[in-house]
């Protein structure tokens, strides 16, 4: 590990998470529920890291970095700002009608569809479980006929990760790595014992 290397402890200091029976925007059930919202109460914080994502998609030639809203936005928008490219973001938008998995999408606003068109994006996140976020992203940018090239993160958790970046033929860049379980509804553990969703 380098000077530049965060630690793992370092990493999961900003990241405050409860342990419980939880639904995730996938639609996958896990365990550990992470307080994402809290990463940038306060700023200075984030900017040495977000330096290290920067400085390790820099090496696949990004032209412009997206970022889903909302964490994963901040993050992305801090990456730019050190590569010095622009900075696009993609918004949710539930399908409220599906009870599949990964019933979300994410697009990116009109305006901005035309700033990524023919060029290499970094798709930068926050934290990356079961990748519902990054996996919207990507799909939304190649819609607008960018080319994803790399996917930047704090920390992922489990393997999907690097199996949706295996899938898409794109790089993986994560700070630090996490083990952890996520299972479909139908095959939940903490289902099979009755234990209720948290809230």
């Amino acid at each position: 590990m380098t000077l530049d290397t965060p630690s793992p402890d370092e990493i999961l200091a900003l990241l405050p998470a409860q342990q419980g029976h939880f639904r995730f925007e996938s639609g996958h059930h896990g365990t550990r529920w992470l307080d994402v919202e809290r990463l940038y109460l306060h700023p200075p914080r984030i900017q040495r890291l977000a330096g290290l994502i920067a400085g390790r998609i820099a090496k696949h030639e990004v032209q412009v970095v997206c970022g889903p809203l909302v964490e994963g936005a901040f993050v992305a928008l801090t990456v730019a700002s050190e590569l010095g490219v622009p900075f696009t973001y993609a918004e949710r938008f539930d399908d409220r009608t599906s009870d599949a998995l990964f019933p979300v999408q994410y697009r990116l606003p009109r305006a901005l569809r035309g700033e990524v068109a023919g060029k290499r994006v970094g798709i930068v996140n926050d934290v990356i479980n079961a990748g519902s976020a990054v996996r919207g992203t990507l799909a939304a940018l190649r819609q607008c006929g960018a080319q994803p090239v790399a996917i930047g993160t704090l920390a992922v958790y489990g393997l999907a990760a690097s199996e949706l970046a295996a899938t898409h033929g794109v790089a993986l860049e994560a700070l630090a790595s996490f083990p952890s379980r996520i299972w479909e509804p139908s095959a939940c553990p903490l289902c099979a014992k009755g234990v209720p969703l948290n809230a």
